[in-house]
């Protein structure tokens, strides 16, 4: 209820460009660097001057209390070794009703201190910690190029169950991408044996963010929507409680609107990037999205003030052409806010949160 009061602001802000809130999604990389060499991302070529905790509590005391939903992602986010402080200081200065953080999972013992310690902080807060699993043993490390990730991801996913906070959520990641597109039913089938709290497949994309441009990475069309079909099915026949039946929910309209996207190569519902959900780069570059990684500033030049560059003249001409629909994808963590800004949207996540309740009564 608390974000559906905002959600005119931002129909407002899109159509006449006032009121001008601030976003209540918001993707903050912590760090490029990373343990993991993935067949589906290069962001470990990448190098940045990554912003300190000083200056990380800059930004969150000028962001106050508007965003709703952070996701504190990398690179790998636990190489950090202050992850937990950082995420402390966005719970005092912004009170976000989530907290979201992807994880390769290598790190057992580090992952675990450093959620217990996030989840003890305020119990008002959901965390969500989201192993990245995208095929089933020897295969999955052959993607990650590690050696033993999948066992010291399952190690920590079941460590992190046990630990049993009221508001810490365990979920997996899976990529999509045509290293595992042949055995995806089985990998869905194994993963969900597992019973993570929440479980979300994303395609794999040419984004500047992970260098993979130009990387030869993504199934083809008539895969995946052969896959996300497997996945819709399986997934309504598995039980979810408490705000993970609400994700749920979510994820799959989620998942009929990327393929419809990729089909028709368009914006299906209107895109909020930039008015209601951006993103932080480590070095403390703004973007309206990781897509397109065009930065409208740096916070470090604007003494850490982010309404300054959101209410910039580059982040006006950004808006300009994402209203236009000059570009199109299937990303999850903004098509979820377009979903929550889009009324045909929310009627579909409602009859889907529905059909949760009534067939697992």
């Amino acid at each position: 209820m608390k974000i559906l009061g905002k959600i005119p602001q931002y129909w407002l802000f899109r159509s006449i460009n006032f009121p001008r809130p601030l976003p209540i999604n918001l993707t903050i990389s912590i760090t490029y660097r990373c343990n993991s060499c993935c067949k589906t991302c290069n962001i470990y070529n990448r190098r940045a001057k990554e912003l300190s905790l000083e200056e990380y509590k800059k930004i969150f005391s000028s962001l106050r209390k508007t965003p709703y939903w952070i996701t504190i992602s990398g690179g790998e986010p636990f190489l950090r070794n202050d992850i937990a402080e950082i995420c402390q200081l966005a719970i005092d200065l912004c009170r976000p009703a989530i907290i979201n953080i992807p994880t390769n999972g290598i790190l057992s013992d580090y992952i675990i201190e450093s959620a217990r310690k996030i989840a003890q902080h305020n119990h008002r807060t959901k965390i969500i910690v989201n192993i990245s699993l995208d095929d089933i043993g020897t295969n999955h490390d052959e993607i990650r190029g590690v050696k033993g990730n999948f066992d010291k991801a399952l190690t920590t996913f079941n460590r992190l169950k046990q630990l049993n906070y009221p508001n810490l959520a365990v979920g997996i990641h899976t990529v999509i991408s045509k290293f595992n597109i042949e055995r995806f039913a089985d990998i869905v089938d194994s993963l969900l044996a597992l019973k993570p709290d929440s479980y979300i497949c994303e395609i794999a994309e040419k984004r500047k963010e992970l260098e993979t441009t130009k990387a030869d990475i993504t199934p083809t069309i008539k895969d995946y929507a052969k896959a996300i079909q497997f996945l819709r099915n399986t997934i309504k026949g598995n039980r979810f409680f408490g705000i993970s039946k609400l994700t749920q929910a979510f994820r799959i309209h989620y998942y009929d609107l990327s393929k419809e996207t990729l089909m028709k190569k368009r914006q299906i519902i209107p895109c909020y990037a930039g008015f209601a959900s951006a993103q932080i780069a480590p070095d403390g570059d703004v973007w309206m999205c990781c897509i397109k990684a065009a930065s409208i500033g740096n916070l470090r030049d604007v003494d850490y003030d982010f309404k300054t560059l959101w209410l910039s003249r580059k982040a006006d001409e950004a808006r300009v052409a994402i209203k236009k629909g000059q570009c199109y994808c299937p990303l999850a963590n903004a098509t979820y806010t377009n979903m929550l800004l889009n009324v045909k949207s929310l009627i579909h996540v409602g009859l889907n949160y529905l059909n949760f309740s009534c067939r697992h009564k």
